[in-house]
């Protein structure tokens, strides 16, 4: 499923046109976007949480010659699912 066939299926639960669904989901995704940039956790109840994690600089290798090079420190999304998404998906 892509964005546009998730904002199709919300429009048609929500009895909503698309361009308002569209707006909508826009929404939810630049919120959690703007939160998870500022450090913070998002928690949908029922679905799962968005939280960042930190990686430290390391060596990587490059693949084709095999030296080593170095990867610096970066911030990556983690999502653990909530306990209804775990039981719908069972």
């Amino acid at each position: 499923m892509n964005k546009s066939d998730l904002i199709e299926r919300v429009a048609d639960e929500a009895g909503m046109t698309k361009q308002v669904t569209g707006i909508a989901v826009e929404g939810v995704f630049s919120a959690t976007a703007e939160g998870l940039a500022r450090g913070e956790d998002v928690t949908v109840v029922g679905f799962g949480k968005f939280s960042t994690t930190s990686r430290p600089a390391r060596t990587g290798r490059n693949p084709r010659t095999g030296e080593p090079v170095p990867v610096g420190p970066s911030t990556t999304v983690s999502f653990k699912a909530g306990k209804a998404l775990k039981e719908a998906l069972n």
